[in-house]
């Protein structure tokens, strides 16, 4: 037996049970008990059971649970009428083929049946009408539970889609702009191209290994983009100098992957590639109120065109950290001196 129906069966009988318990109690309380009383209990609680159940049938046949709400509240309201009024007349019918009617006050005269069928069809409707508002109530419960559960598999559904879709085009990003820094070396200076594809080569085996982490130990992201700079530093040369403020603390803490590279790259492609002269790029990782701050400078002039606008990577970034932080993750990029560029990325401190 089903879960649900075990469930129902033991709510069912339970709820007849109780019923026939109080009636009990308070015929004894008043010296009413006697073998017809419990007769008539025992007729009622059947045909009770009996086109309860019958009721949720036509409840589930006519789907009125799938209905909106002012719908469902009114069909409940009809189908407690017809079945209270089923119960009402068949009750009356079985007491008096068994000659159970309860008699006028003071004689030995039978309740008339217009008036006992009437009188039990209301005491039925109370009683049904009880039996429906827990049903309803229930099922509403359980929908509405049901609706929420549905809603946060959607949402991890889709931040998971999200994810994959932003770190699907963070790598072809990184990779394009690595094979570009080859093609400039392969006819300057096939030696340094060869030990230039090396280098790529180990910073895509990495990149392939955390695509399947949110999150990854700083000291590895942070050894990607010191091979993705040494990479870019065959290419410019004197032109880019790198400076390093990185707190060893730090290196325990989880960040998300490709994050720090996506900003360097940045700091590259905007910054030092647009200087005649080239610049400098520092790269600092510090702990400021409970918080992991990374920070990329860089030598250069804040384009909102270029760095607000154009391209993925930053946009990628902010995206990234609401889906991973939500609020708890800050984001911005500004000019800090006339001839310095800063981005600056903020997020809890996880326990290791």
């Amino acid at each position: 037996m089903r879960t649900g129906k075990k469930l129902y069966w033991t709510v069912q009988l339970c709820g007849w049970g109780l019923f026939a318990l109080v009636h009990l109690f308070f015929a004894f309380i008043f010296e009413k008990m006697e073998w017809k009383f419990g007769f008539r209990l025992i007729i009622y609680i059947g045909m009770g059971l009996m086109l309860s159940h019958g009721m949720r049938w036509a409840i589930h046949r006519s789907n009125i649970l799938l209905r909106p709400l002012q719908s469902q509240i009114t069909n409940f309201i009809i189908i407690t009428l017809v079945f209270a009024m089923l119960l009402g007349i068949s009750e009356t019918y079985l007491q008096q083929y068994f000659d159970l009617l309860p008699r006028q006050a003071g004689t030995d005269i039978p309740i008339a049946l217009p008036k006992l069928i009437l009188n039990n069809a209301f005491y039925s409707f109370v009683y049904l009408f009880i039996w429906n508002c827990i049903y309803f109530i229930y099922h509403y419960i359980e929908k509405s539970r049901k609706q929420q559960v549905d809603t946060l598999k959607l949402e991890a559904l889709v931040k998971e889609l999200e994810l994959k879709t932003i770190k699907a085009h963070i790598n072809p990003h990184f990779i394009f702009n690595s094979l570009n820094s080859i093609r400039a070396l392969v006819d300057e200076n096939p030696e340094r191209a060869r030990k230039a594809v090396t280098e790529l080569s180990n910073i895509l085996r990495s990149s392939m290994q955390v695509e399947k982490a949110e999150t990854v130990n700083f000291e590895r992201e942070l050894n990607i983009v010191k091979d993705y700079l040494a990479l870019e530093n065959m290419r410019f040369e004197d032109r880019l100098k790198v400076v390093y403020q990185i707190d060893e603390d730090t290196l325990d803490q989880q960040v998300p992957p490709m994050m720090l590279q996506t900003l360097v790259e940045n700091a590259i492609k905007h910054g030092i590639s647009k200087q005649l002269n080239g610049g400098v790029v520092t790269i600092i990782s510090d702990f400021r109120n409970d918080r992991h701050e990374l920070v990329v400078q860089n030598t250069g002039y804040l384009n909102g065109a270029l760095y607000g606008h154009e391209g993925f990577g930053l946009s990628s970034t902010q995206n990234r950290l609401h889906l991973l932080y939500g609020n708890k993750a800050s984001f911005e990029i500004k000019q800090v001196t006339p001839a310095l560029v800063e981005a600056r990325l903020s997020i809890p401190v996880l326990p290791n």
